[in-house]
């Protein structure tokens, strides 16, 4: 039965930035993670990570375009903890070996990004998040004696004791099936998004929302769970991201007519407006029929020179050769908005520590608020590496100071019990695929960049139905080895709690904010709903709603225009 001081569930970007740092501080670490760590979904993250460290840039700047992107709800203690600390850990990972691009002084350069007052996005091509993890992964194994990697095991549960503190979790060793309780004297989750909620989406097929809704059934708080990213520019059909970067570098966004639209929407920012004001105008123009007939825009690359577009975006010019057919060097891609990112997640403060004792997240699965409504692009790396420090820091001094819980291994037979209910399911349900997709459609349809409240009622209408009809799903792996059917139906039961939690926020923010724009309220109001949607479990029933507050520092909320 493996005790260590930290558990950290997740090997992202956040979760090894935890491990490193709670190492650092003299903590017994442990980092668990469903795939190879570099097979993480942050490996996906493509266009770079923010930070003011020009001497002509400031960290004030950088908060307030964080703030004005987040339409007001970031709590802005935590944006300018992450806009302060943000050169510092440019500096920490070019140093540990990130090959950030170099301008000709051979400085750090950087690329425009949207939502931004000033070139602030450092990066390696289109492959950041790649890099960076491979990066981090390196010093993960430097570092191996300090840190036991548990690789290919997934998370089923997290432990409590009796006064309610995290204690540890129950994994299961995907190569034999076997299962194993993990004792921590602090627990980090780390574990990303909740992309496969929705289909198509940008996020691989491992993101299906673990840590958020393992938290939410043990009792922690979820916040800002309405607010989901549709990103501008992703292949119809099947999601796939074309990154930021490419509007950074000088891409224009046409409608069929051949018109540059973003002129109308955002005559200041064109393509680099926020992330939200840029999805809403390619619907608006899709809608209204200036769109072309397979519903997208296009997206002109054209209009950065070639040879800067092969060394800058080479993996964008591959995706759009093998899977659009199209030669962005030479012609236009039709795109659209795609689901690919969620703003909500669990609770925390600023040190990552959850509503539940010994319980911390960061990264995509937590909501420390510095997105809010909205995120900026290439502030997403920066919020994990930023809080996944912290966490692991402060992880590391509280476990310095309790005893090794211990869990008795008898803890781990009701979890056994559900895992063999599955095994043993009568044949004839209908498929974990089906029922996910069916939930992913739903989702896409009425929960999307433009909401009301008539679509969102039968969102959770479906996702209840779902919720019904999951625990019958058919199973055909019987087997104890690298048993996906089994992994597959413990997920979508992650899945759909995370989706009604969704659709619940949703319905309860009666306003247009940031990504959620309903039709029926258009307006923004800042008398009724300046304040965060918190959503907890409420046994099998429908998830309760509560509110907290906007932390508000400097920057009274205006009138948000691009």
């Amino acid at each position: 039965m493996p005790s260590h001081d930290v558990l950290i569930i997740g090997a992202g970007l956040a979760g090894q930035r935890a491990a490193l740092a709670a190492a650092e501080c003299g903590a017994t670490v442990a980092i668990i993670s469903k795939v190879h760590p570099v097979r993480s979904h942050s490996v996906a993250a493509a266009g770079g990570i923010n930070a003011a460290l020009n001497p002509e840039d400031t960290w004030e700047s950088h908060a307030f375009d964080t703030v004005k992107g987040s339409d007001y709800l970031g709590d802005q203690d935590a944006i300018e903890i992450m806009c302060r600390e943000a050169p510092g850990e440019i500096l920490w990972l070019e140093h540990a070996g990130v090959t950030f691009h170099r301008n000709e002084s051979g400085h750090l350069g950087t690329r425009a990004f949207g939502g931004a007052s000033a070139a602030r996005t450092y990066y390696v091509a289109d492959i950041t998040g790649h890099a960076i993890l491979h990066v981090l992964y390196e010093q993960l194994m430097k570092q191996g004696q300090l840190v036991d990697r548990y690789e290919e095991w997934f998370t089923t549960d997290l432990l409590q004791d009796d006064h309610g503190r995290c204690i540890g979790a129950i994994c299961r060793n995907l190569r034999d099936g076997q299962l194993e309780v993990f004792n921590a004297k602090t627990v980090i989750l780390a574990s990303g998004g909740a992309g496969q909620v929705y289909k198509p989406t940008t996020n691989g097929l491992i993101v299906t929302g673990d840590g958020i809704a393992q938290a939410f059934r043990i009792g922690a708080r979820l916040m800002d769970m309405e607010m989901v990213q549709y990103h501008p520019t992703t292949l119809a059909g099947n999601g796939l991201l074309i990154t930021e970067g490419a509007r950074g570098e000088g891409a224009w966004l046409l409608n069929a007519e051949g018109d540059r639209f973003m002129e109308q929407y955002a005559p200041n920012k064109l393509e680099l407006a926020s992330r939200d004001v840029v999805s809403r105008a390619e619907q608006t123009e899709i809608n209204e029929g200036r769109g072309f007939e397979d519903g997208t825009v296009a997206l002109d690359i054209t209009k950065v020179p070639r040879r800067r577009t092969l060394e800058a975006l080479r993996e964008i010019v591959n995706i759009g050769r093998d899977f659009a057919g199209v030669d962005i060097t030479r012609e236009p891609i039709h795109i659209r908005p795609g689901q690919h990112y969620i703003m909500g997640g669990v609770k925390t403060d600023t040190n990552g520590l959850t509503t539940i004792p010994g319980l911390y997240a960061a990264g995509e699965v937590a909501c420390v608020s510095v997105h809010g409504g909205n995120r900026l692009g290439a502030n997403s790396l920066l919020d994990t590496l930023i809080f996944g420090r912290r966490s692991g820091e402060h992880a590391a001094k509280q476990a310095a100071q309790i005893p090794m819980p211990t869990t008795p291994s008898s803890r781990v037979d009701e979890t056994q019990a559900n895992i063999d209910a599955i095994v043993g399911r009568e044949p004839g349900g209908r498929r974990i695929a089906a029922i996910k997709d069916e939930l992913g459609e739903a989702m896409n349809e009425y929960c999307a960049v433009f909401r009301d409240a008539d679509g969102l009622a039968k969102a959770h209408e479906i996702v209840r139905r779902l919720k019904e009809e999951a625990p019958k799903a058919a199973i055909d792996d019987r087997g104890s080895v690298f048993n996906q059917d089994v992994i597959g139906a413990i997920e979508l039961g992650y899945m759909l709690d995370v989706a009604e939690a969704i659709v619940v926020a949703s319905l309860e923010r009666k306003e247009s904010r940031g990504a959620q724009f309903r039709t029926d309220f258009p307006e923004r109001n800042d008398d009724e709903w300046l304040k965060h949607v918190d959503i907890s479990a409420n046994g099998a029933d429908v998830p309760k709603v509560s509110y907290s507050p906007v932390t508000i520092t400097r920057w009274e909320p205006e009138e948000r225009t691009y």
